[in-house]
């Protein structure tokens, strides 16, 4: 049996599913999920992310959230965490930056949130030195100081998706046609968790919400905001959501969400708004969106492009000014890519954010 099976099998018993369910069946499914049966990333995947690009990414990053463990009085022991770490590259080049920092190795506990067993292999390779604990959820994060990163970790949670029809919305759903998988439209109705977008939308628009981020984010800026520390989340969307953005990666290239179910990776847009909302409900303080081009130039990864290049020539130096272009150049990585940063009401925000 196909992952394409199980699910036509199941809306066969239970009617047309959400785009939520379909993504989480796709992506995490134990037998057949496109996250529990591979490694995703790099040429031979189907995508890549920021730190596969460029040492510079992670190193910049770690430095950022030692300066905010120092700004806030080195507080030990503290909780070093990702969200979704892929290969554990990003935490690797983060942990290398901050060898120098006194003290911050000595004090942090690595918590790695991981719901892929292919990527806790790889991660566990990659970490062996720093003994990581890997947890299922970000609420099992230990009660202390939490400094952590989630890049490109939003994306992947499942998305509910919604069309208006006058005050009331209509849920998109996949159900089946002639026996193939297909978008159709459940009966508009009333959704209070959109009333706020009755506002700002018109007769038909679509919008994206997802479930299981406010929890994630709650559970973040609870301690963040009770015990100190600081969060910075890097993925690609905008302050609001509005139309549909569900995409698939296949091979990197794109594809057709509903074709080849479990074979290529399913991502969203971040509604970040949400996001930082959610913070705001447990007394975190968030930071202004700001792109990964601009925050990457204020934390001087142009000064660290230079000082990676000066021993290089050749395909070696095109490749890094490549990397350099790719994270933050405009066009590139560098508006569609934000960041946005989460710190105590009353601490200073990470370096290269504004409140």
């Amino acid at each position: 049996m196909s992952l394409a099976d199980h699910l036509a099998a199941r809306i066969q018993a239970d009617g047309p599913m959400s785009v939520a369910a379909y993504m989480a069946d796709c992506l995490l499914h134990p037998q057949y999920g496109y996250y529990t049966t591979r490694d995703p990333l790099g040429a031979k995947g189907d995508f890549i992310t920021a730190p596969e690009i460029s040492q510079m990414f992670g190193e910049l990053i770690g430095l950022a959230l030692a300066q905010c463990w120092l700004d806030q009085g080195a507080p030990a022991p503290f909780t070093l965490a990702e969200l979704g770490p892929g290969r554990g590259t990003l935490m690797a080049d983060l942990l290398r930056a901050t060898r120098g920092v006194p003290g911050f190795h000595a004090a942090m506990q690595l918590c790695l949130v991981e719901a892929s067993p292919e990527l806790r292999k790889s991660q566990a390779k990659t970490l062996e030195a720093y003994a990581p604990e890997w947890l299922d959820h970000a609420d099992a994060l230990p009660d202390q100081p939490l400094f952590l990163v989630a890049n490109e970790f939003f994306d992947a949670l499942p998305i509910r998706q919604f069309i208006r029809s006058g005050d009331h919305w209509s849920e998109k759903r996949i159900g089946l046609t002639d026996g193939a998988l297909a978008f159709g439209l459940s009966p508009a109705a009333p959704q209070p968790a959109l009333d706020h977008r009755l506002q700002d939308t018109q007769e038909g628009d679509l919008v994206e919400i997802c479930d299981a981020a406010a929890p994630a984010t709650q559970a973040i800026a609870a301690r963040i905001a009770t015990h100190g520390g600081a969060a910075l989340i890097a993925d690609y969307g905008d302050w609001r959501a509005l139309g549909d953005t569900l995409q698939a990666l296949r091979a990197h290239e794109p594809a057709d969400p509903l074709q080849a179910p479990g074979e290529a990776d399913l991502t969203a847009h971040v509604d970040f708004e949400a996001l930082a909302m959610a913070a705001k409900s447990k007394g975190c303080a968030y930071t202004r969106l700001t792109p990964q081009g601009v925050f990457l130039e204020r934390l001087g990864i142009t000064d660290r492009a230079r000082a990676l290049a000066a021993p290089l020539q050749g395909d070696r130096l095109k490749t890094l000014i490549a990397a350099h272009r790719r994270l933050t150049h405009p066009e590139e990585m560098g508006n569609l890519f934000k960041i946005l940063g989460l710190y105590p009401s009353q601490a200073a925000p990470p370096p290269g954010l504004n409140p």
